[in-house]
């Protein structure tokens, strides 16, 4: 689980699906199973406190987006409920328990894959061995001084998709950015085929 302060009233969360799998959550049970998953929130704005001093009394809006391979991104915000809702989200804040947090939960779910690397030079190796699985898609950004390659599932077949994950987790790590996060605050560097515009402009190193 990390954590992340954003802003004086607003936190990201990442969890992997190992720590959901730790506590008995499985990602169908952020639809499904209420008072586990609320377990799970009530944990993590703990756990906030401690780590970030964010306080997390009063009412909150919570964000939560599923990202595959990579895990689930909790964005909590401090606040009235005025929060807007995504499109395909689901609010679930009436069945919630009130004796401890006040919630309004949206969920979303991204099947984009989202991939960070911190040096150029890992991301055109990696992106020189993706070239011989594919190397027609992919967009490139920058963002938070990371490079942040993004693939879409439409691009991809689906008997590859488990190779490009090995590949991807072999030379960059799963970023907790969400695609629209990226849209609004990173820059589009390579807005199509980045893969194989990588590998054409910058070899492999030796």
């Amino acid at each position: 689980m990390r954590i992340e302060r954003l802003g004086q009233d607003k936190i990201r969360i990442f969890l992997t699906f190992d720590d959901l799998s730790e506590r008995g959550i499985q990602r169908e049970d952020m639809w499904q199973e209420i008072p586990k998953v609320h377990d799970l929130f009530t944990e993590m704005m703990d756990q906030a406190y401690t780590e970030v001093g964010f306080d997390a009394t009063g009412p909150l809006a919570v964000e939560v987006f599923a990202l595959p391979a990579q895990g689930m991104v909790v964005i909590v915000t401090k606040g009235k409920y005025d929060h807007p809702h995504m499109g395909g989200g689901t609010s679930y804040e009436d069945e919630l328990p009130d004796e401890v947090y006040e919630m309004e939960v949206t969920l979303e779910t991204s099947d984009t894959i989202l991939y960070s690397f911190d040096d150029f030079e890992v991301l055109i190796e990696a992106a020189h061995v993706l070239h011989h699985m594919l190397f027609d898609i992919g967009s490139l950004y920058k963002y938070n001084g990371k490079w942040i390659l993004r693939m879409e599932p439409e691009q991809l077949e689906e008997g590859k998709v488990p190779g490009l994950i090995a590949v991807l987790a072999e030379f960059g790590e799963a970023t907790s950015v969400t695609p629209a996060m990226l849209e609004e605050y990173g820059s589009l560097i390579i807005g199509d085929h980045a893969i194989e515009q990588i590998c054409s402009h910058f070899k492999r190193q030796s």
